[in-house]
């Protein structure tokens, strides 16, 4: 009877085939498939392809002619902010994380594939004197995050840590942490959820099977988080917790400040209900993502979607006027997220990845295609900013807060060297600022290091002269977040190389 339902509903949609080889398969396998078939929303994902699909004809086409620059009252900077202001919105997270009211939304589905490796990419280890991988670094910034609060307000609030995983990394993602007994933090606080995953379809729009038994499947893409904090149960969590403004970012980035106070007080200076942290772009044509407005909704353009000559354009004072370059560090309140997740998820377009998906033909073969011959669908993260109402923006310094780990050495950027040379540049940039003096192996004064460009991982000194020694400076995160209190530690000191600073 569960046999015969299955195969009505699946002939009301079309996806007959998904049956084929029923009858070739074990008990358990059918099982199995049965099960998968029973589960899968087919209204859902076969609205998805159709909407998806639907704008194909659409993909590549400039955006020119829709697009403005957000206004100045949305666009806080770093540079443009006096020490005053930079304390107040300090102030204001340090109160907020006090009284557990922050949460942090770490995006960690992928491997290291392209580092060389098969483990997950918080796992890797860039090679600093300390050994520390990017999620020992993120972790300690939280605990040195909660220190800062405790001692700024006298509460001892918790910063919850939500890690969204993928199938591939969710199990090494957990036993890593519980290995390192959680890097000092609570248990209870790091909520490790996997992401979803939708089906592939061919251009026709049937449901691609990858083996008789299983129908081929593709993480929905970082936007997914969306999905799942529903149905996770990630939202309903937070909201128990009593949490009430979250930080968003990738795992990649090596200089990333997790819980950022600065950012993070400077929305809610502003009463925003969602951010977007940037850089300002290096270039006119770098291929970064920018951050505007396209027919009055908030959004990030590709590159390739606008002209050279959009991308080229400048203010009075010579700067670009699409120069807000996205890094994937976002500000969400919990209530535009509950708003996002029960009511605009839905509404999120699927961008379409063509590619060669392997699949079970009629004859029950598999078959590895040499050409594309179906589609991927994901969602973008940033892709909620045209729900929101009330949005801004903080600029931040590239040098101080964005190195990504994309690829392995031998590559022309964002490599292990890259981001432990941007590391060792941003930590000797703080002693030297709080009055240590550094002395380097040949026993001479070390030249003060710069962060390497993002193209090319040369080691550079503050006059952008390439030297050949890199300088050893690492600071633990649990001695200083962003560069605090060190005056009293390094003051007036003299420090030799390789230096590793910690508790």
């Amino acid at each position: 009877m569960q046999l015969v339902s299955m195969k009505e509903k699946l002939a009301s949609y079309g996806q007959e085939h998904l049956l084929a080889h029923y009858d070739t398969l074990s008990q358990e396998q059918q099982a199995q498939l049965i099960k998968e078939l029973e589960e899968l929303d087919f209204d859902e994902v076969i609205e998805y392809f159709q909407r998806a699909t639907s704008d194909l004809d659409s993909v590549g086409q400039k955006l020119d002619d829709k697009m403005n620059p957000l206004d100045d009252s949305q666009c806080g900077s770093i540079i443009k902010s006096t020490d005053e202001e930079l304390i107040h919105y300090q102030n204001l997270s340090l109160a907020e994380i006090g009284a557990g009211h922050v949460g942090i939304l770490l995006l960690a589905g992928g491997q290291g594939t392209r580092l060389g490796v098969s483990y997950p990419k918080g796992m890797y280890n860039v090679g600093l004197p300390s050994d520390k991988t990017l999620f020992q670094l993120q972790a300690e910034r939280i605990l040195k995050l909660e220190r800062l609060a405790a001692q700024e307000t006298g509460k001892s609030g918790k910063i919850t840590w939500y890690i969204m995983t993928s199938a591939s990394t969710v199990g090494p993602t957990q036993k890593f942490f519980k290995d390192n007994d959680y890097f000092g933090l609570s248990k209870e606080n790091i909520i490790v959820f996997q992401q979803g995953t939708l089906p592939c379809f061919t251009f026709e729009g049937k449901i691609i099977l990858g083996e008789k038994h299983k129908i081929s499947r593709a993480p929905d893409g970082n936007g997914g988080l969306y999905r799942a904090l529903r149905t996770e149960g990630v939202l309903e969590d937070m909201k128990k917790r009593g949490i009430k403004y979250i930080q968003l970012y990738c795992v990649d980035n090596i200089l990333v400040r997790v819980g950022d106070p600065v950012f993070i007080g400077y929305c809610l200076s502003k009463g925003a209900e969602c951010a977007n942290k940037v850089v300002r772009k290096q270039f006119p044509t770098e291929a970064v993502g920018i951050t505007c407005k396209v027919d009055d909704h908030y959004q990030v353009v590709e590159y390739s979607e606008i002209t050279t000559k959009s991308a080229e354009l400048s203010n009075k004072d010579g700067s670009l006027v699409y120069s807000a370059a996205n890094i994937c560090i976002h500000f969400f309140t919990l209530e535009f997220l509950e708003r996002v997740v029960t009511t605009n998820e839905r509404l999120l377009q699927h961008h379409v990845a063509k590619k060669k998906i392997p699949y079970v033909n009629e004859k029950g073969d598999l078959i590895k295609p040499s050409e594309p011959n179906g589609i991927k669908m994901e969602k973008f993260v940033f892709d909620v900013f045209r729900f929101a109402e009330n949005f801004v923006v903080w600029e931040c310094l590239r040098d101080e807060e964005f190195a990504p780990l994309k690829n392995a050495e031998g590559a022309k950027d964002c490599t292990p060297s890259y981001c432990r040379n941007a590391v060792l540049a941003l930590h000797q940039k703080w002693l030297k600022m709080a009055g240590a003096e550094i002395i380097s192996t040949s026993g001479d004064e070390a030249p003060l290091m710069t962060s390497p460009a993002s193209e090319g991982n040369n080691n550079l000194d503050s006059n952008g002269k390439e030297v050949e020694e890199v300088v050893i400076t690492e600071i633990s995160p649990l001695v200083s977040y962003a560069g605090e209190g060190l005056e009293p530690l390094v003051s007036g000191k003299q420090f030799t190389t390789p230096l590793h600073l910690s508790c």
